[in-house]
């Protein structure tokens, strides 16, 4: 990139962001169909077992070496830890309190811990901008918060369980976001770790299952395979291939926006399939939200590193 200031300005990172931003929206009603039969824990081992061996077999088939040394390894497994195995067993374990939809809103500080991340592990400066644009967006964040925790079946200890449940993945998410600037990956290709971090995250959410829910359980209904697929495919290989390469190219933090939209896309989503009905709340929640996306995004970044290549190599951007 040319300019530090084009961020997701740029069509070739604000198109993937939007891709991004709609897949991961779109899962909140997929999940709903692994529910039952499964317990959650097996489908999220399915989901990504089948996600790292498609991954592997698109990184081989772009020439991209899965041969990793002893250190790509460790970076892989805290990968599959931090991401593919606390972040979404605590999100499904929130949900067993809360609704997706509060889970979707609480996700949306994830912008916070990867900044604040960020700059105490990696000194990545935050402009005064971005901070308030964070800050209005957070309180359209808030806005939601308030408005879907009005609409929850759960009482007040059920929703405070499954937001700290919530706040457990988020930190996960985080870790594993601003683990993608680290020197030890950028010199890696994403498709090959991510592949390997996918793997090591099935199978330690499988040993976990087995130990909390007993031997594997299969649901024959197609349905749930389809959405199983589509899971595992397009909401993880693809869509967390993608998002790396643009963490990799503006930051952690303003990636994380799609987290931000997210709820908002979901909720626009059920509108259309679930029949929901936008409250005055929301709605202001809504706009506060993507005001403070605008105006954060809006500030210009010093460095980043280019993801034009998959293996992530660093160039500064100029002022």
């Amino acid at each position: 990139m040319s300019d530090a200031g084009a961020g997701l300005r740029d069509p070739k990172l604000l198109l993937p962001f939007i891709l991004v931003t709609l897949i991961w929206s779109s899962t909140w009603i997929v999940i709903k169909g692994q529910l039952g039969v499964v317990p959650a824990v097996w489908s999220v081992s399915y989901r990504f077992l089948i996600a790292g061996a498609v991954m592997a077999i698109v990184a081989r088939a772009a020439g991209i070496s899965l041969r990793l040394d002893a250190g790509g390894h460790r970076l892989a497994m805290l990968l599959g830890l931090l991401q593919f195995v606390i972040n979404y067993n605590f999100v499904y374990a929130a949900e067993r309190h809360i609704n997706s939809g509060l889970t979707a809103v609480v996700f949306a500080l994830l912008v916070v811990p990867n900044a604040v991340m960020a700059r105490l592990f990696f000194k990545v400066p935050v402009s005064g901008r971005f901070v308030a644009g964070s800050a209005v967006a957070m309180a359209g964040v808030a806005l939601l918060f308030i408005d879907q925790l009005r609409s929850a079946p759960a009482g007040g200890r059920e929703a405070l369980i499954g937001l700290g449940l919530t706040l457990v993945a988020v930190l996960g998410a985080s870790g594993a976001n601003v683990m993608q600037i680290a020197p030890a990956m950028r010199g890696r290709a994403i498709a090959g770790i991510l592949a390997w971090a996918m793997l090591y995250g099935g199978f330690g959410d499988g040993l976990f299952a087995l130990l909390t829910s007993g031997a594997p359980v299969f649901d024959p209904r197609p349905s749930y395979w389809i959405g199983l697929f589509y899971l595992g495919v397009i909401a993880s290989s693809l869509a967390f291939w993608l998002y790396y390469r643009i963490i990799r190219v503006i930051g952690a933090a303003e990636a994380a926006y799609s987290s931000v939209l997210i709820p908002i896309v979901a909720m626009a989503i059920s509108t259309a399939w679930e029949d929901y009905r936008w409250t005055p709340l929301a709605i202001a929640g809504g706009f506060t939200a993507i005001a403070g996306l605008v105006t954060a995004l809006g500030a210009r970044r010093p460095v980043s590193v280019d993801a034009a290549g998959d293996a992530g190599s660093q160039q500064p951007l100029r002022r």
